[in-house]
């Protein structure tokens, strides 16, 4: 399979923080760009952070009005494309009232979009699904999770892993069924970090602005994968156009699972003075739960204390050639961009 700077791309949701990432990469590489938005008045804000990223998009990037919970749209926005970077979703604030408030959602816009990819003659969809969908409703072990692995959706799991996991299962079920020959890979991120340029970003990096916040005395024995916002969008880039990627999914992760002590301590030796309120110490787990009882906010970290869900990012790397950053560069690359935003809260420390 050989691209060319000809070629159309579709990237869904290119307001998002990995889909304005996603955009930027691709232009990067040559391609043109439609992207979709729920309403066209976002585009500004768009082209504004992906010139913070230093990259001018001009006439090689165009915007089409698509929400995944309706049909309109859609075939306007996959018309003419080669391929499909399908990075929208919907992140809920909190747990739904019922779980299928998230995972109709989740599992019908998928659907959606590979419908119209199919019905467009698109020659490979890339689906951003997630870690939630690989690592969950199963105890976590010492032998790394890996793209052999499936989240059991019949666990007891929040509503919104289970949408992710329903949603990407759906969409290899559609592909084997009704796909028609459309190739179809799937990335599956874990927490993603890295540069902020503007408003809308991970609910991953709300974690690093608690950290500046001054009101923890130390971090809790929590555990989770990193990986740099740019390297998830490459990875999406080299599994759009690499003709092993075809049927394959993809875990992201810049290494294996660390620990919220040693990206605390990361971020101090990086920014220094500018990281004084951020604690160097690691609580006890007793100390943490004798918190939560004062403090029921707290309760909901109590299962994962001390539990490290162990993951391999071997795949990508052999198979894709991806060489992501560090965990300890991307939450770095974090923090400096929300200071130099004036998005960190400024305390005095303890």
């Amino acid at each position: 399979m050989s691209s060319t700077s000809t070629d159309t791309v579709l990237v869904t949701g290119g307001s998002g923080f990995l889909g304005s990432r996603v955009i930027a990469h691709a232009l990067g590489a040559g391609y043109r760009i439609r992207t979709t938005v729920r309403s066209l008045g976002r585009e500004a804000q768009v082209r504004e952070d992906l010139a913070a990223m230093g990259v001018d998009a001009g006439e090689r990037l165009t915007f089409v009005a698509a929400d995944l919970t309706a049909d309109e749209g859609w075939a306007e926005a996959v018309a003419g494309c080669r391929y499909v970077l399908h990075t929208a979703s919907h992140f809920p604030g909190g747990e739904p009232e019922h779980e299928d408030d998230l995972i109709v959602p989740a599992r019908e816009g998928t659907l959606r979009v590979l419908r119209a990819a199919r019905d467009a003659g698109v020659e490979r969809v890339v689906v951003t699904s997630s870690f939630a969908a690989v690592g969950y409703g199963r105890p976590a072990t010492e032998r790394p999770f890996t793209e052999e692995d499936w989240t059991d959706p019949d666990s007891d799991i929040p509503a919104y892993i289970k949408s992710k996991v329903l949603a990407e299962r759906a969409a290899w079920d559609f592909v084997e069924r009704e796909g028609n020959g459309l190739q179809l890979a799937t990335v599956a991120p874990v927490g993603i970090f890295g540069p902020v340029v503007g408003s809308d970003h991970s609910s991953s990096i709300t974690m690093i602005t608690g950290l500046f916040s001054g009101a923890m005395p130390g971090t809790p024995r929590l555990y989770f994968a990193v990986v740099d916002v740019r390297d998830a969008a490459d990875l999406h880039l080299k599994a759009m156009i690499d003709p092993k990627a075809a049927g394959e999914r993809f875990i992201a992760a810049a290494g294996d699972a660390v620990s919220l002590h040693q990206i605390a301590l990361a971020i101090r030796d990086r920014l220094g003075d500018a990281a004084s309120a951020v604690p160097a110490t690691e609580l006890p787990d007793e100390t943490v739960r004798k918190a939560a009882e004062a403090n029921p906010a707290l309760k909901g970290m109590l299962p994962n204390l001390g539990k490290a869900r162990h993951v391999s990012n071997d795949k990508a790397r052999t198979v894709l050639g991806w060489n992501p950053r560090s965990s300890d560069d991307a939450v770095a690359a974090t923090a400096e961009s929300l200071l130099a935003l004036g998005l960190l809260p400024v305390t005095s420390p303890r």
